[in-house]
C-alpha cells in the first residue's frame, strides 16, 4: 500500500551518509537523486525512504508519533541495521530485542531526529 516515505532534513549530505549505510545493508541503494531530494529503494519494489529539504523552505521538523519501519530479513540484520544507525550519527530509542513472541525490533533516530525502527517477524 505504501509507495515510499519522505522525511525532512536540515543536512542532506549528512542524512545521505546515514541512509546510504542502512540501504547498503538492506541490499539496495539510491533510486532517485536531485539537489533537494534523495530516495532509496527499488523502482517497482518494496516501499522506499526519501530524504528532502522541505519544498516550502520552512525548517524541517520531526513528527511526534511518526515512525518509519524497515523490514529486515532476520534478527541478525535488525542488529546490524541498528549498529549501522548508531555508527552513522543515529540516536538510540530502544536497543534490538524481542518485543512480542513474533516481533523483534530495534528503534533509533536519524541525525535529524526522525524515528525509525528495523524489525523482523517470525
Amino acid at each position: 500500500m505504501i509507495g515510499y516515505v519522505t522525511l525532512g532534513t536540515t543536512d542532506l549530505a549528512r542524512g545521505a551518509k546515514f541512509y546510504d549505510a542502512i540501504a547498503k545493508e538492506m541490499g539496495t541503494g539510491r533510486m532517485m537523486e536531485v539537489d533537494q531530494f534523495i530516495a532509496w529503494g527499488t523502482p517497482d519494489g518494496p516501499a522506499g525512504v526519501a530524504l528532502t529539504y522541505p519544498w516550502d523552505q520552512n525548517p524541517a521538523s520531526v513528527g511526534n508519533g511518526t515512525m518509519v519501519a524497515l523490514q529486515a530479513d532476520s534478527k541478525a540484520q535488525v542488529d546490524r541495521i541498528y549498529d549501522i544507525a548508531m555508527a552513522n550519527g543515529g540516536k538510540d530509542e530502544g536497543a534490538p530485542g524481542q518485543r512480542s513472541e513474533a516481533f523483534y525490533a530495534g528503534y533509533f533516530r536519524d541525525p535529524d531526529g526522525n524515528k525509525l525502527n528495523a524489525f523482523f517477524t517470525g
